[in-house]
């Protein structure tokens, strides 16, 4: 399943630079906050910082079981979460930049066995990115990425009493330090600006309430569109999706284990040079092993 959509994720990205963008005009340059998830290409910047804050409200509306059917959740249960993300910047020279990213979150249950409540901080990012090229009249602006992911979220030895709200780390390799590799194209082609990425990552064995795990490699594939009705004001809509196979627990595949989702995000923005903001709406419209989630975001990005 990941090599198929690795093999069409590649494809596209050759199709992608294969485009003529003769309609490109290179002299605009237009700011804004980007896409919530996809990834943009251009970097901040020699010398520059940049400092991002994220709000999310997360609803849990229900879940998709292995067959990717869906199930709403009980009459009564709720599930929700807040989550503040800072995702920060800085430019080392023009062509390479390193990032990081921490999020704190509060989680939120009410169920027929009762309500819970547990804060804590998630997991954490490091990443570093390249300019490979910028865009010219024939190609897209194309970036590498290498990011790692610092297992900081509580992840083992869940408080029965919590009903699940203290664990904090990621469902698909919560404890594992993962490292990923990926590509990042951003094309202008006025009044529209397109963003893609593709991320390959690889988690670590791990010891999970005494289990030795090992969660499979995983894909992010993100699409990302923007409109410019303005200088200060354009629209936004992204795609995002997620790819993650069986694991094995003491050497053992666990069938029926594997993840996916996809979700959509439409959203509106408003910029200056200074500061831009995002206000979206974000949906996992189908999964297998997880939650349907219905999200709204406020981002801003200010530049110092």
């Amino acid at each position: 399943m990941l090599r198929s959509a690795l093999f069409i994720l590649v494809a596209l990205s050759l199709v992608f630079l294969g485009v003529s963008v003769s309609y490109a005009e290179n002299d605009w340059n237009p700011v804004s906050a980007g896409p919530v998830s996809t990834w943009t290409a251009p970097l901040c910047g020699k010398g520059k910082f940049v400092a991002q804050p994220f709000l999310f409200y997360n609803r849990t509306r229900g879940t998709f079981n292995e067959k990717g059917h869906y199930n709403p959740l009980d009459n009564g249960s709720r599930k929700y979460q807040y989550q503040e993300q800072l995702f920060a910047q800085y430019g080392i020279t023009d062509a390479l930049e390193i990032d990081g990213q921490i999020v704190y979150q509060e989680n939120y249950m009410k169920n027929a066995s009762g309500k819970a409540h547990s804060s804590g901080f998630g997991d954490s990012y490091l990443f570093m990115r390249y300019c490979l090229a910028e865009e010219t009249d024939r190609a897209p602006h194309i970036a590498a990425l290498f990011q790692a992911k610092a297992p900081t979220g509580k992840y083992e030895h869940a408080d029965i009493d919590k009903l699940g709200t203290d664990l904090m780390g990621a469902t698909s390799g919560g404890g594992s330090w993962d490292q990923g590799f990926g590509f990042i194209l951003t094309e202008k082609i006025k009044p529209f600006m397109f963003h893609a990425d593709a991320i390959y990552s690889f988690s670590q064995k791990v010891r999970v309430n005494g289990v030795k795990t090992r969660y499979a490699n995983y894909l992010n594939y993100d699409f990302g569109l923007e409109y410019f009705l303005s200088e200060r004001l354009n629209l936004m809509l992204e795609a995002n999706g997620f790819l993650q196979g069986d694991k094995k627990e003491n050497g053992a595949k666990t069938s029926a284990s594997d993840i996916k989702y996809l979700m959509v995000a439409p959203g509106i923005e408003w910029s200056n040079d200074r500061v831009q903001t995002l206000l979206t709406y974000q949906r996992i419209v189908t999964g297998t092993n997880t939650d349907a989630n219905d999200s709204l975001i406020f981002t801003f990005v200010y530049t110092f």
